[in-house]
């Protein structure tokens, strides 16, 4: 006898307390909003135990919420000279009082903020895009290209900087403004990114799937741009904060010296018309005062950020959710 049509596929056979799984279909419809509220309380959990990364960006945000608020119920224009009386201490008609030049020192910092912001982030985002370039150009690429772009960084990094950024700013001839500011502490502000960036892709350059890419036909501008570039955008996020951070030191620097826009009530133009008129040594705290509190504020907010970021950059700080 035959038990061939007797024998069955262990698949059709019920198993003891065998339960039949539910369609698919329903949890592929929940699915989606599953992911999307799981995300949510994910992000809030990594923000809960990161709050240098909250308060760093509450303190920023509260700067330009400062500056935008001040612009909407404030007579900004009174921060130029000869608008209010000269040396008035703090009152309910000047808040944070006037200085020698007769301007209005709450109007003179709520247009002076985003000025030094924008100088930091325009001298920032343009050192971290060159030194990013030359850090990929450099690392992927090697040979003559990576020994000219290492030699011109290290011979860069040991020269004082703000020697040259003050030897550039006399050689301009036309008037600063904050654009040219900006530009001119950028002629700098490349070459640590270039520096770090470089150090990065190296490590990158021998991974299992660069060299999987590099096979399969890949160029080397299209490895670097959909391959590498994406996997560096933490380290990236928290590059940037630094330059912003150090490229507004550097402005404050030349600024102090008197070699900033000089129209322009900027926190480091400030600073320097402080140490014109001697105003710490006159008494006249209200003078120096908000400036330094404004840029103790920034720089305490840029740095929680950075910190912030480079847990997210940085694999042996970060932690599970």
């Amino acid at each position: 006898m035959s038990f061939v049509h007797e024998v069955t596929s262990p698949e059709a056979v019920p198993r003891p307390g065998h339960v039949e799984a539910a369609p698919e279909a329903p949890d592929a419809a929940i699915r989606p909003r599953s992911t999307s509220r799981d995300r949510w309380i994910a992000l809030l959990r990594y923000l809960r135990r990161n709050p240098s990364l909250v308060i760093g960006t509450v303190l920023v945000l509260g700067l330009l919420l400062f500056s935008a608020i001040g612009y909407l119920v404030w007579d900004v224009d009174r921060y130029r000279p000869l608008s209010v009386r000269a040396l008035q201490p703090p009152s309910s008609e000047l808040p944070f009082g006037s200085d020698r030049q007769g301007r209005d020192l709450f109007a003179t910092m709520i247009a002076g903020t985003p000025m030094t912001l924008r100088i930091g982030l325009i001298a920032g985002v343009l050192g971290l895009g060159i030194g990013t370039v030359l850090a990929f150009v450099s690392a992927y690429y090697g040979g003559l290209t990576d020994s000219i772009i290492r030699t011109i960084v290290d011979v860069g990094l040991t020269v004082p900087g703000l020697l040259v950024l003050i030897i550039v700013a006399i050689t301009v001839r036309q008037a600063l403004s904050v654009e040219i500011m900006a530009l001119v502490v950028s002629s700098l502000a490349w070459l640590w990114p270039a520096r770090t960036i470089r150090a990065q892709v190296l490590t990158m350059r021998e991974r299992s799937w660069v060299q999987v890419a590099r096979l399969s036909g890949m160029s080397g501008p299209e490895i670097i741009v959909k391959e590498m570039l994406p996997n560096l955008f933490p380290f990236l996020a928290a590059a940037l904060v630094n330059s912003i951070s150090s490229a507004i030191l550097a402005s404050i620097g030349l600024e102090a010296l008197g070699l900033g826009p000089i129209d322009a009530p900027t926190l480091g133009m400030t600073v320097y018309w402080v140490l014109f008129n001697a105003a710490l040594i006159n008494g006249w705290w209200w003078w120096w005062a908000p400036p330094i509190a404004i840029l103790a504020i920034l720089f305490i907010g840029l740095f929680l950020v950075s910190v912030g970021l480079d847990e997210i950059a940085n694999p042996r700080l970060r932690r599970a959710v």
